[in-house]
């Protein structure tokens, strides 16, 4: 059986393991590692420490269905209305800019990490965390892959889906592998960048506003707010509101090399001046997203690229498609492609 290794527990890693599962069972043995405490990625959610069934998306917020992408990946989408991991949004959203017409708006009942969540539970796939991949390098007919602290480990093929600027980053092997016009094809990806406020509210808080979530657009600091559990049609008793807050791009990229814990005490006071009847939180979390969402994608958008055909290095994710649940299956059905082939 050959060993893959898929290097982040992201959307595109997460549903690259289910299909190899489902399509090559006998063939693979599949690992996935991610740097963080957790999976999602950028579809992530945060619990309240002091109560962790209050959850906020500090991520993707919702999954946009066009007609054609319905069809395309129905099978996609209907196992996930199956398990209950996706429903229709109700709620309101003021200042949405309308979808194609016949798309339909999904929201995620148990957080937005539920469907990676999923997926590698799916898979059966050996995954773990606090692996920081550092060296890819070429061993004999395969790839010897080091991670930050802990020993290099051995495997058949190596899938990489991490952030675009993160795969330039590697050392080893991976430089040597590219043309100089292969290289200056993947610097050229870029993303925007954020942040995210997580606000954690005690059971029996009231936020009153008419909507659950809303485009902000008269802001510098704020772009958009969501009472998560609203937006979710969830609203209980048991559990207070949470409340996320994403900030426009040129705020992000203003206070980048900033540390979340400075940035946080600025977006509270802007929330202020957005929502000044807010209560306030019972605790918070901050979350930096220095790739947030791809600008400028890989040309033609092939969903994955090939570094090494033999032994086997693939990269794929949403720098090789685009930044929303439809571009990242896209990137993984390529990807399951070329292992297809070549296992």
């Amino acid at each position: 059986m050959s060993r893959v290794l898929i290097v982040g527990a992201g959307l595109t890693g997460s549903i690259c393991a289910y299909l190899l599962h489902r399509g090559l069972f006998s063939k693979v043995r599949v690992s996935v590692w991610d740097k963080s405490r957790d999976s999602g990625g950028r579809m992530a959610t945060s619990q309240n420490p002091s109560n962790t069934s209050c959850t906020v998306d500090l991520g993707a917020q919702y999954l946009t269905a066009t007609p054609y992408y319905a069809k395309v990946h129905k099978s996609f989408y209907e196992e996930l209305l199956l398990h209950g991991i996706i429903k229709p949004l109700e709620a309101t959203i003021e200042g949405l800019i309308s979808n194609e017409e016949g798309s339909v708006n999904y929201v995620t009942p148990s957080g937005v990490s539920s469907i990676v969540k999923h997926y590698l539970k799916e898979s059966g796939a050996h995954v773990l965390f606090g692996h920081h991949v550092t060296h890819v390098c070429c061993k004999g007919s395969g790839w010897e892959v080091h991670q930050k602290g802990g020993s290099p480990e051995q495997f058949d093929v190596v899938v990489l889906t991490m952030p675009v600027p993160q795969i330039l980053q590697l050392q080893g092997d991976i430089s040597s592998l590219m043309e100089e016009a292969e290289r200056q094809m993947l610097e050229d990806v870029s993303y925007s960048s954020r942040y995210a406020l997580g606000l954690f509210y005690k059971a029996g808080v009231r936020i009153s506003v008419p909507w659950a979530a809303k485009y902000v657009s008269d802001n510098p600091c704020i772009r958009y707010v969501a009472i998560d559990d609203k937006k979710r049609n969830l609203v209980s008793e048991e559990c207070g509101p949470s409340l996320v807050v994403h900030t426009t791009v040129p705020f992000g990229v203003q206070h980048i090399e900033e540390t979340a814990e400075d940035v946080k005490s600025i977006i509270l006071q802007e929330l202020k001046n957005v929502m000044p009847d807010l209560p306030e939180p019972e605790s918070t979390s901050c979350q930096k997203w220095r790739y947030s969402q791809v600008t400028r994608s890989v040309p033609e958008r092939p969903g994955q690229v090939t570094l090494s055909s033999r032994p086997l290095l693939v990269c794929g994710g949403d720098g090789f498609t685009r930044s929303d649940f439809d571009g990242c299956v896209g990137s993984a059905l390529k990807v399951f492609d070329v292992l297809k082939s070549s296992l």
